[in-house]
């Protein structure tokens, strides 16, 4: 590894982070294609679960920064490996789209509607949400009183070019959790920790040696603060800086940047700085 960078492994988000939309941001294309040429670890992490790795992949590619699939992961990763690992001889039912259905199904999950038979409620960022899907779900944990609620991710919403924004599985556990008074024990996304593990697998970085770069506090730097590694909070997403003024000094990011390329200016002697 150079000396000329200040990590060996760079962790990013993407939505908010590398890219809004249809389009990078600022800076982003010149800082990958540098990291890379300098011989640094890139990996990408996201908590949406609507998209697979592989779609990530073709997106990446076609913005300009072609990309493997093996470099990236997402709540429909960690989601299906924890379920395999843990659970699975259990009985879930998916309130999520067709990636993370197809994923469970792949992996020998068995999926059932029935609240009869239901082991897990897995709640998720589903656009075909429903009374129904609410239904199936109440009778799995409240009438029989069997099932467990998880979820993908934790995020509120899916922010969107021009400051619109979706919904996200956090209003999907808020509804099951209203209705019947049960709590969500797991989420799969930021900011658990493993999902860092997973982003360095295959690699031998440790997490001394990797820095988390993301536009939100409450999963990116967050996540970072848990793993006990440094972060870089990007103003061009969720967060502002605002927001990191107002936080314990041990809950900031170690460094707030204007747009993502500033990372390139870090180098070995920077001195960290909110």
């Amino acid at each position: 590894m150079t000396s000329s960078l200040r990590y060996d492994a760079y962790v990013f988000d993407l939505d908010g982070t590398i890219y809004l939309g249809e389009e990078l941001l600022p800076g982003a294309r010149r800082l990958i294609e540098e990291l890379r040429s300098r011989g640094a670890v890139v990996r990408f992490l996201s908590n949406n679960p609507t998209r697979t790795p592989e779609s990530y992949a073709e997106k990446l590619t076609r913005l300009g920064l072609p990309t493997p699939v093996g470099d990236i992961a997402n709540t429909v990763v960690t989601t299906t490996r924890w379920l395999a690992a843990n659970a699975p001889d259990a009985v879930v039912f998916p309130i999520a789209e067709a990636p993370v259905v197809d994923a469970l199904r792949a992996a020998g999950i068995e999926i059932s509607e029935d609240p009869a038979r239901i082991d897990i409620v897995l709640a998720s960022y589903d656009r075909t949400f429903d009374y129904r899907k609410l239904q199936i779900a109440f009778d799995a944990i409240w009438q029989h009183g069997r099932a467990r609620l998880m979820s993908t991710n934790p995020d509120r919403y899916c922010p969107f070019p021009g400051g619109r924004g979706e919904p996200d599985a956090a209003g999907v556990v808020a509804a099951i959790e209203a209705t019947t008074g049960a709590t969500c024990e797991r989420t799969f996304g930021k900011p658990r920790a493993e999902m860092l593990d997973v982003a360095l697998e295959g690699t031998a970085v440790s997490r001394e040696r990797t820095i988390m770069v993301g536009d939100r506090l409450a999963t990116d730097i967050l996540m970072a603060v848990d793993a006990g590694i440094d972060s870089a909070l990007v103003l061009t997403g969720d967060s502002t800086r605002e927001e990191v003024d107002a936080l314990p000094a041990e809950s900031r990011p170690t460094y707030v940047l204007e747009r993502v390329d500033a990372l390139l200016d870090l180098s070995p002697q920077s001195v960290a700085s909110a």
